[in-house]
């Protein structure tokens, strides 16, 4: 079993003997998200620590629109709970890069692949995605690699 499935498991127990209600849902949520990609497919399989943090941030990600949209229809409370949870998802993600880290990377990517233009966007993309994988949303790596092609 992978480290990160273990220290996940032995979370939601010391959560549970807290009486910790926020990190109990939480982190019963992540492992049934965990267990639900072991299982699809055609064969069932073991996670590694790379892909369940792929599920985290998948989940992380869901939280924070949810929150999003709840608060953009008026409901604060469920708007919190739903960051209440992702703050719980962000323990075990790996620390997101600064504005300035990020900046940097997309500079060496620009010049590792010798891009210019708009237009190879995605040859820097190649470059830069596993770099970032985890560290960074999507959305926001193509924003800044887009900001500087264009620049």
């Amino acid at each position: 079993m992978s480290a990160l499935k273990d220290k996940l498991k032995d979370d939601l127990t010391a959560s549970m003997k807290a009486r910790d209600e926020v990190r109990v849902r939480t982190i019963r949520m992540a492992l049934a998200a965990v267990n639900v990609e072991e299982v699809s497919g055609k064969h069932a399989r073991e996670l590694s620590d790379d892909e369940i943090i792929k599920v985290l941030t998948r989940e992380a990600k869901k939280r924070r629109e949810a929150a999003d949209a709840f608060a953009g229809a008026g409901r604060a409370e469920k708007a919190q709970g739903e960051l209440d949870e992702q703050a719980v998802l962000e323990e075990y993600l790996p620390a997101q890069l600064s504005d300035e880290e990020l900046g940097r990377l997309v500079d060496e990517a620009i010049a590792e692949s010798g891009a210019a233009g708009p237009k190879a966007m995605g040859q820097v993309m190649k470059v830069l995605t596993p770099k970032v994988a985890g560290r960074a949303e999507g959305g926001r790596v193509a924003q800044a690699v887009r900001a500087r092609l264009t620049a």
